[in-house]
Formats: structure tokens, C-alpha cells, sequence
């Protein structure tokens, strides 16, 4: 009931941020792949709260551990369940919140729709859920690397009114990861953590834009019609705490373009393989991959708590007042990159083994 995702290659996410812990339950995965348990948890280091002055300062090893379906580094094919424990909870952090909805938030609604909710942190609302995307989408990243050479790489594109310039052909993990805000501008990710520091110290938050691609994609991932590879791409990655926006391709600047502009011509390949001119189709013509780079870009809304007080109501509806307290991001996108990362390889690794049972045989 909303915790699964994928269909072959299929996870359920369990936890809340203050409860005992949170963890992924991951089926589908096929046997006898060797695991590199290390760049797991590199993933999730990545993820992780406190990892630098622009983030939460709230400090968790997020330390994986791996219950089930994997024996000496290998898989067997049977779920694989991975759990990460919370220690750093401060539930008395949001004792204000019992009474007073955040704005923007997820406090209202979930109270709406449930009648009760996990107050502390925002429960499943709290981008902490994500530890089992990212968990699960890192072994995901080791299956298309190994099956076919694939290789996700995202970074952030654009803080507040802050954008970088990328060449996407040639941007790489180690450029990313160069900062920490993970942008592979070296100057421009001065500048944005400059504002994101000034915009923090205000008591506000910013958003932005982050930026992925996927190079050496199987051809022919996706199906027609509803299952179309953008389709099931702009799902999961929308399903991210803070999305807004979901873009392919030349997105919405394509539509400034006319038909001769826009179309990416197919050149002659000795390799039996598709080959165009421009990408401006994002890799994905008719919902199926054509090997060409996918390349998606992802809207983050600024982070909805805040330190700056607010016009609220509480759960009965009455007007108050609302400065909220605990260890929030001011900016959520250089965490959020290994977040949609995780959602990428996933999707892929899902429409991989479907096209494999799909057209194996001939």
C-alpha cells in the first residue's frame, strides 16, 4: 500500500525517522551476483546527516546492515533485507509540532488522510525513508554495471538563482563528489555554498535543480504504453521527499523548438546499434531506451521546515504560530543526488530484467 516499488526488481521500504530504524526488503535481485558491500555503504555515506557544514547536523553512521539473501558476498536470489538502526533521535525536538502543522509539509495531510501521524521528524514523510531506496538502488547500480556497463552519475545543476555549467559528456563521480554541495562547477559550487550558508543562517532554505545521466543504457528498456521508461523514470523520481518538477531530454525548452530543430537524426551505424545526431530525445523515443545517454533533470523545492516563524493552524484548526525547532537541511539537493540516483538505477534494473523476460527467447 505505497511502500513498494518496481515489479521484477521489486522493493518495500519500512521505518519512520525517530523510530527504531529503517530498511528495504529488495526481491527480484538474481542469484549468484557478487556483491561489493563496501560501495553500498559508500552510498549511503553520501546520503547520510551531518555530513558537512550545509547539511543536518544530525549525526548517524547509517551503517548498513544486511539481514538475508546474501552468503559470502553473494547473492542467492531470495529477498534481500537491509536494515539501518536510528540512534541520534530527539523526538522532544518536535513537541511543538503535536499541535502546529508545518507549512508545506506533510503533517496536515497525513493527519487528514490517517487521523494519526508520526509526528516526530515526519515519519515515512522524512527523506530518512530513502536510506532503502538508496540501499537497494546501489545494488541495482552494481547489476547494470556488471550486465551491461551502465553508469548513473547525477549532480546538482542549479541552487536558488545559482546554475552551473556542466558538459555532460564529460562529467564524472569523482568531479561530483569533488564538494560538498556535489557540483562538478568548481567555482559556481563556491558561490552556492556561500548561499546556502547565508540563506541558513537566516533560518530559511533554498531549493534547486539536480541533473543525471545514464550512459551505455541497455537499448530497448520500457515498454508501451503506460510503462513507458520516462514514464516509470518520472514516477520514481518524483516519489523523492521535496520533488516538484521532473524534466527529459530538451524538457520544456524543447518546446520552443520546432520539428526540425527538435528531431535527432539517425546516423548510419556500422555497429548495428542506434545512433543520432542530438539528444534531444533524452535517449528515449517511444517510451523504449535507444542507447543513446538518458538524461533527466529533477526539480527540489526549498526545504518546507524552517526556522523562521510561520502562519499555521493546529489540529483543530485554530490559527497559531509556528518557529520550527530540530536539525533540518537548509538546502536538500547534495543529499538528494545519490536519492535519484538510487530511483535511476532501480527503474533501469527493474525494465532490465523485464525486457530480459520478455525477449530472451528469440
Amino acid at each position: 500500500m505505497g511502500s513498494s516499488f518496481g515489479t521484477l526488481f521489486r522493493i518495500s521500504t519500512f521505518g519512520e525517522s525517530h523510530g527504531g530504524g529503517v530498511g528495504v526488503i529488495l526481491e527480484g535481485c538474481p542469484p549468484r551476483l557478487e556483491l561489493d558491500v563496501p560501495a553500498i555503504q559508500a552510498d549511503l555515506d553520501r546520503r547520510k546527516p551531518g555530513q558537512s557544514k550545509i547539511t543536518t547536523p544530525r549525526k548517524e553512521a547509517d551503517q548498513v546492515e544486511i539481514l538475508s539473501g546474501v552468503m559470502d558476498g553473494m547473492t542467492l536470489g531470495t529477498p534481500i533485507a537491509m536494515v539501518v538502526r536510528n540512534k541520534d533521535q530527539r523526538p522532544q525536538d518536535y513537541q511543538e509540532m503535536e499541535v502546529a502543522f508545518r507549512p508545506s509539509h506533510a503533517d496536515a495531510t497525513y493527519q487528514a488522510k490517517y487521523g494519526i501521524q508520526a509526528r516526530s521528524g515526519g515519519g515515512r514523510a522524512s527523506a530518512r525513508e530513502t536510506i532503502g531506496r538508496v540501499a537497494a538502488g546501489a545494488i541495482a547500480r552494481q547489476l547494470l554495471n556488471k550486465v551491461h556497463g551502465t553508469e548513473v552519475v547525477g549532480w546538482v545543476r542549479r541552487i536558488h538563482d545559482l546554475e552551473a555549467t556542466v558538459d555532460i559528456n564529460a562529467v564524472n563521480r569523482e568531479a561530483v563528489e569533488a564538494n560538498i554541495v556535489r557540483c562538478p562547477d568548481a567555482v559556481m559550487a563556491d558561490r552556492m555554498i556561500e548561499r546556502i550558508e547565508a540563506i541558513g543562517r537566516e533560518g530559511d532554505s533554498c531549493g534547486g535543480l539536480i541533473e543525471c545521466v545514464v550512459r551505455r543504457p541497455p537499448v530497448g528498456l520500457g515498454m508501451p504504453v503506460f510503462d513507458k521508461l520516462e514514464a516509470d523514470l518520472a514516477k520514481a523520481v518524483m516519489s523523492l521527499p521535496a520533488t516538484k518538477g521532473f524534466e527529459i531530454g530538451s524538457g520544456f525548452a524543447g518546446t520552443r523548438l520546432k520539428g526540425s530543430e527538435h528531431n535527432d537524426a539517425f546516423l548510419p551505424s556500422d555497429e548495428g546499434r542506434l545512433r543520432t545526431a542530438t539528444n534531444n530525445s533524452g535517449g528515449i523515443q517511444g517510451g523504449i531506451s535507444n542507447g543513446q545517454p538518458i538524461v533527466i533533470r529533477v526539480a527540489f523545492k526549498p526545504t518546507a521546515t524552517i526556522r523562521k516563524e510561520q502562519q499555521t493552524i493546529n489540529d483543530r484548526g485554530q490559527a497559531t504560530t509556528l518557529a520550527a525547532k530540530g536539525r533540518h537541511d537548509p538546502c536538500v539537493l547534495p543529499r538528494a543526488v545519490p536519492m535519484v540516483e538510487a530511483m535511476v538505477n532501480l527503474v533501469l534494473a527493474d525494465h532490465l530484467l523485464r525486457q530480459q523476460g520478455q525477449c530472451s527467447l528469440w
